[in-house]
Parts: C-alpha cells; sequence; structure tokens
C-alpha cells in the first residue's frame, strides 16, 4: 500500500476516533451535572441526624424556592457565557431591580406596573451594557465591572442607603411559602423559573437567534463572515439576559418583601458558577439551559446542606469559593479534551 492510500485510510479513522471523543465529551456534559447534583445530596445525607430533616418534603421545597433566583438569573448568564460574554453586574442589578419595585410600591403604582417598572429595568441595564460592549468593541469584563459599581451606586442612592419597605401587595405572593409543612403547593416563582427554562431551551436549540449564539460563541470573526450581524446579536442578547435579571430581581424583592441595596452581593458568582457547572464553556460556544438549571440547583442544595449541618456562614463561603474553582478548572479540562 503506498503512502497516499495509507493517508487516505488513516484519515477517516482518525476523523472517526475525534468523532468518538466528541460524542463521549457530549455524554459526559450532559450527565456531568446530574451526577454532581446526586454526589451533593449523597454528600449531606450521610449523616443520619441530618438526613432526616435533609430528605424531606419541605426542605426540598426551600431548596427549590432558594434556587429561583439563581436559576432565573442564570438563564439570562447561559445566554451571555454561550455568545462568548460575560456580565459581572447581576448582583448590582438584581439589587437595583428590587429597589425600583419597591419604590414603585411605596408610591402606590399598581402591582403590574411595579412588575413591569422592575423587569424593565433590568432590560434597559442589560441594553446598556450590551450597547457599550457591541458600539466600542470593549471588553465584556470591563464594562460590566463598571456597571456592577454603577447599578449597585444607583440602589443606594434611590433608597437613601436604607431598606424599601413596600405594603402588602400580590407581589409578596410570587414567592410565598404557602403550606411551608408540605412540598406542595410550590411557591409560583419556582413554576415561573421552570417554564421559562423549557422555553428559552427552546429558542437556544431550535431557532435561528439560538444558533447565532453559538456561532458567535465559537468564532465570531467566522460568524461575522457568515453575514450574522454580530454587534446587534450582542446587544439583544445583553438586553434579554437583563430582562431575565430584572426578574430575579422581582423575585427577590416578593422573597424578602423589600427593596434592599445591600443584597445579592457575590450573586453573579453562583450564578456564572452554576452555568459553568452545567457544562458551559468561559471561552464560549457551548452551554445548555438544562445544564444551568442543574447547576443552580447545586448551589441551593450546597447551601441549604450547609446550614443542616450547622456549618458556620464563612465556610459556606470558602465551599462556594472551592466549587467556582473547580467549575472553571472542569471547564479547562473539557477544553483540553476537546484539543486533542
Amino acid at each position: 500500500m503506498d503512502a497516499q492510500a495509507l493517508s487516505s485510510t488513516a484519515a477517516p479513522r482518525m476523523s472517526g476516533a475525534g468523532a468518538n471523543r466528541q460524542k463521549i465529551s457530549a455524554i459526559l456534559n450532559a450527565v456531568g451535572p446530574f451526577f454532581g447534583l446526586l454526589l451533593v445530596i449523597g454528600l449531606f445525607s450521610a449523616d443520619s441526624e441530618v438526613r432526616q430533616y435533609f430528605l424531606t418534603g419541605p426542605n426540598f421545597k426551600i431548596i427549590l424556592t432558594q434556587t429561583v433566583i439563581v436559576a432565573i438569573g442564570a438563564l439570562g448568564m447561559t445566554m451571555i457565557i454561550v455568545s462568548g460574554g460575560i456580565d459581572l453586574s447581576v448582583g448590582s442589578t438584581v439589587a437595583l431591580c428590587s429597589v425600583v419595585g419597591a419604590t414603585a410600591l411605596v408610591k402606590e403604582y399598581s402591582a403590574g406596573a411595579a412588575i413591569a417598572a422592575t423587569i424593565l429595568t433590568g432590560g434597559l441595564i442589560g441594553l446598556i451594557n450590551g450597547s457599550v460592549i457591541a458600539g466600542f468593541r470593549m471588553m465584556p469584563f470591563i464594562v460590566t465591572l463598571g456597571m456592577m459599581g454603577i447599578a449597585r451606586g444607583s440602589a443606594k442612592w434611590m433608597s437613601g442607603s436604607q431598606t424599601v419597605n413596600p405594603p402588602e401587595t400580590p407581589v409578596n405572593s410570587i414567592m410565598a411559602l404557602v403550606n411551608p409543612d408540605q412540598l406542595f403547593p410550590l411557591p409560583h416563582g419556582v413554576w415561573v423559573a421552570i417554564a421559562l427554562a423549557i422555553a428559552l431551551s427552546v429558542v437556544m436549540k431550535r431557532t435561528v437567534f439560538g444558533q447565532h449564539l453559538f456561532a458567535i460563541g465559537s468564532n465570531e470573526a467566522t460568524a461575522r463572515l457568515c453575514g450574522i450581524p454580530v454587534q446587534f446579536r450582542k446587544m439583544v442578547i445583553y438586553g434579554l439576559a437583563g430582562l431575565f435579571f430584572g426578574l430575579a430581581g422581582l423575585m427577590q424583592l416578593s422573597r424578602l418583601t423589600q427593596g434592599d441595596p445591600t443584597v445579592a452581593i457575590g450573586l453573579e458568582l453562583d450564578i456564572i458558577a452554576a452555568v459553568v457547572i452545567g457544562g458551559a464553556s468561559l471561552n464560549g460556544g457551548t452551554g445548555s439551559i438544562l445544564g444551568s438549571m442543574i447547576g443552580a440547583l447545586i448551589m441551593a442544595v450546597l447551601r441549604n446542606g450547609s446550614n443542616q449541618m450547622g456549618w458556620p456562614t464563612y465556610m459556606q463561603e470558602i465551599i462556594i469559593g472551592v466549587v467556582i474553582i473547580l467549575a472553571v478548572g472542569l471547564d479547562k479540562l473539557r477544553q483540553w479534551r476537546q484539543s486533542r
């Protein structure tokens, strides 16, 4: 057999091996978050004293309720990270949106108007981020880091650096725990998060907009050459993500029943960790809504289990920090395996 024939037969084998590696990698990315969730649940269930409180319907109701804010934020962050971006202003945006909603209620606007103002404030902040990033071709890290301070300062200015306590309204019922001794009924916010996750998953998998997200994140230059309006898409992505962050702010307002300019500090780290644990790559081009939702659930289980174990707050912060580092490490490992 001559060299040309040998190369022609070797190429399919190599391509076949590469395809097999990609299939295995895709399976691991899909199964990994579920395995991580089972591992965390198993960890906190090992102690018999903790297990009798941890593995109960009421506790899982609390976990699901605690997941809502991170989960909704992760929906927006998934779009951003898949497209190759990042947003560090999420926590500050959530705080500002909660203050805006509470202030609207204090000024006796209707619950519907307050809800709209809360969500649209998040969308406006996202649109500003996207416009600056796309229009001036600036790094998302720098732009959103600056917006982190702007949004937090605006929240403190609007509230006078105090909590804003609105009257009792239907907004409070969104995250209210009805019958806390039973798993059902779940708060309305849990069902809202599930419905939005299903809808966004369909959008990302079945629409042209979703294909553009992955194309921009995989290779922005190639996406531009293919005729995708990259800069405009970035504005839309950050604007839509901002709406999700605004909705997370509404859930924060409903859960605390007040607007607090100091809440959600570090929330962006939990959200980013949830998305990366769910299989998304910080380099863009990879990620899924299901994975991000499982990642958000893992973060909630970690916090809840730590409380059940009686671990101090600083220990919880250390654990979350380690999880973030491990999540980024797993991302790097996935990239290395894909490049082989």
